[in-house]
């Protein structure tokens, strides 16, 4: 069974239709989103329903969850695009209040962590211990205990978000960054990583708000049980810069970063 496995959406509509466009030529077999499908970016309603019809299942990440309750732990900027998101789904659930489909609703019945079996995989927005909001650095490979603390938590192999920051951590502690060439924003390029034999953490990256200094949407693909593939999906961020800048509760700033992959 083919799985893409995304992650922190943020309300980027043009790099979400990119990447399910590219899923579905590469014929996976379900799609799991491991959170933040809203939070910083103009088009929380429409990622939210694409979502619902698209993927098997969806977690809950901290931005996600800012929404349904106060949010607590963001900077000015997240805190203003939270309630500005909070304000949008609210005003299309009571346009649609007839409807069983409320978008806030299902944000609210959505599970903080997810196992499969038998492959006894792990499946979080954050990490195995703090499952919507603790954030796993590349840099943490040389915080032996946090790695080992995190570790214990997991069996096999666990698929996290969170970070933006795309690769695989193994128990060395080490963390492999995907060899995906920068020299080509504008074209789709893929990065195969074997898996340890023990366990490992691999941040999917993301698909709304990259943060690798490579404005491409980021996502893998799993078609075996012994590497992942990392892919790089080009889409107009010029575009959702522009939607991003003509909202005045959206900082410009946010719509700046997707250009530079930051």
């Amino acid at each position: 069974m083919n799985r893409a496995i995304i992650s922190d959406i943020h309300g980027n509509l043009e790099a979400f239709q990119a990447v399910l466009e590219d899923i579905n030529l590469q014929k996976v077999d379900e799609i799991f989103c491991l959170g933040d499908v809203v939070g910083y970016g103009p088009n929380p309603c429409e990622c939210v329903e694409l979502v619902q019809k698209h993927c098997k299942v969806v977690l809950l990440g901290n931005h996600d969850q800012g929404v349904l309750f106060d949010p607590e732990g963001f900077n000015v900027v997240a805190d203003k695009a939270i309630q500005w998101t909070r304000e949008q789904l609210e005003q299309r659930d009571r346009r649609a209040k007839h409807s069983s489909n409320q978008l806030m609703d299902f944000l609210g019945e959505l599970p903080r962590n997810y196992r499969d079996t038998p492959g006894n995989n792990l499946f979080v927005h954050g990490s195995a211990r703090r499952p919507i909001d603790e954030y796993v650095f590349p840099e943490d490979r040389y915080n032996a205990l946090k790695m080992q603390n995190i570790f214990e938590l997991i069996d096999r192999y666990c698929f996290q978000g969170h970070t933006h920051i795309p690769g695989v951590f193994s128990t060395a502690p080490d963390f492999i960054s995907p060899d995906v060439p920068l020299d080509a924003p504008k074209n789709i390029s893929e990065c195969r990583i074997a898996l340890p034999d023990g366990k490992a953490m691999i941040n999917v990256g993301s698909v709304g708000q990259p943060r690798d200094q490579d404005p491409r949407s980021c996502y893998v693909i799993v078609d075996d049980e012994q590497s992942v593939r990392f892919r790089r999906v080009p889409y107009p961020c010029e575009k959702t810069c522009e939607k991003i800048h003509a909202i005045d509760k959206l900082d410009n700033f946010l719509g700046d970063r997707l250009l530079q992959g930051r």
